[in-house]
């Protein structure tokens, strides 16, 4: 469930008709509501009522900093995977107490800050990691609350570049090693063993290999505490998917039912890190036709939104529905059109044959869905800057994130005085 509607044939997010934002900010911009973000959130948490657990937003998924404030208002805490997102989750009113930092590249300098900030958790992805770890805390004289990250051989049944429990992937620790590892862990200096952290992948849209991981999580803290290894805590990761495309993925509920059995009275602190499930279905990505092209064997609408706005379609065969911001009346017939943006690559492509209204030069279209990995992995490509981020509470809305102007884009290079002398 969302909280952009038609009213009267023309879309609204919350109670600000798109079009008056459009007018006001340009196109192309994203848009996300904040009944949506809370909503989620809340629909999200309330599966693991009356049990000791973490909800901690992926920052990834979106890191503006209005979006992260308002997760932190409900009691949100932050999954971290780089210093930046550290200081972004702690900007925006997240207690250092409430971050897990996760991620396969960590830097001392990137762990010199969390330690200093007071985490809860590293989520630790290999031996050598957790040997510059323990080289940062011993240097400081502080402990590093750690959790290894364990790759469980899982096939999350996903897309292959957001697929993260098989053995073939970059993340986490063999399954096979995992006693000696935190065996030889434990003997570490400024290392306090205290979790197990799993992540399998990303837009699952079956609970079975959530079902299985997890039951291999339980085992294995079973065997921890056996080798003496007190394990307090355990963060199996995010992944819950949403209706790109109209398949209805497991409810949070559903989710939550598995995670608590399979965990069970193992008496820990349970961590989760849903990113786009919390933010995804919250925003749109708004754009303008610019062309409607007839080609010799195909129609092409042209937007001014392109691959570097939103790289999911070009990147994962990502589906997004797209909706006209004046809905059609329903004896219009659709028609078939490749929908691209203006880059210089046969990439820019979010949809091909896709059913439209008719539409023409100076409507507005948008893109469902686009709240999670849409803004944070967009890119100044073909020198088009960043576009504006917009939050909607109610009958207000608000300027998130500014489109920066093309001087201000340009100021970002620096010219050697070598080639400044003409």
């Amino acid at each position: 469930m969302d909280h952009f509607n038609y009213r009267n044939g023309e879309l609204f997010a919350e109670d600000v008709s798109v079009a008056e934002i459009a007018k006001k900010v340009g196109t192309p911009f994203y848009c996300y509501s904040t009944a949506t973000l809370e909503r989620h959130f809340k629909v999200f948490s309330e599966a693991f009522d009356g049990a000791n657990a973490l909800v901690c937003f992926a920052v990834k998924a979106n890191s503006n900093l209005a979006v992260i404030r308002t997760l932190a208002r409900l009691g949100a805490g932050a999954d971290v995977v780089s210093e930046g997102e550290l200081k972004r989750a702690l900007a925006a009113g997240i207690p250092a107490s409430k971050i897990v930092f996760s991620g396969v590249g960590k830097r001392p300098w990137e762990m010199e800050a969390a330690l200093k900030a007071g985490i809860h958790q590293f989520n630790v992805e290999s031996e050598p990691e957790i040997r510059v770890l323990s080289d940062v805390a011993s240097r400081l004289g502080m402990e590093a609350p750690v959790a290894f990250r364990v790759n469980p051989d899982v096939d999350a049944k996903t897309h292959a570049k957001i697929s993260t429990g098989k053995a073939e992937n970059k993340f986490g620790v063999p399954w096979q090693d995992v006693s000696r590892i935190y065996g030889e862990a434990a003997k570490l200096p400024g290392i306090r063993i205290q979790g197990v952290d799993v992540h399998i992948g990303s837009q699952l849209t079956d609970l079975d290999p959530f079902n299985n991981a997890f039951h291999r999580v339980r085992e294995l803290v079973m065997q921890l505490r056996q080798e003496g290894h007190d394990i307090t805590q355990v963060d199996l990761g995010g992944g819950l998917g949403i209706p790109y495309d109209g398949t209805i993925p497991p409810s949070p509920l559903s989710y939550g039912a598995v995670a608590l059995e399979a965990m069970g009275n193992l008496g820990v602190q349970l961590i989760f890190e849903p990113g786009r499930l919390i933010v995804g279905n919250a925003g749109i990505l708004v754009s303008e036709v610019i062309y409607v092209k007839q080609g010799a064997e195909r129609k092409f609408v042209i937007l001014d939104a392109a691959m570097n706005d939103l790289i999911r379609p070009a990147m994962y065969d990502g589906y997004h529905h797209i909706d006209t911001i004046i809905a059609p009346t329903g004896d219009v017939e659709l028609e078939e059109a490749d929908v691209v943006g203006p880059v210089c690559e046969t990439g820019d492509t979010f949809a091909k044959g896709r059913k439209l209204p008719p539409v023409a030069a100076g409507d507005l279209v948008a893109f469902r869905s686009a709240g999670a990995y849409g803004a944070v992995m967009a890119s100044t490509y073909n020198t088009r800057p960043l576009v504006p981020e917009v939050l909607v509470k109610g009958d207000q809305f608000e300027v998130i994130r500014a489109r920066p102007s093309l001087d201000e884009l340009l100021q970002l290079d620096n010219v050697p005085a070598w080639l400044d002398n003409d």
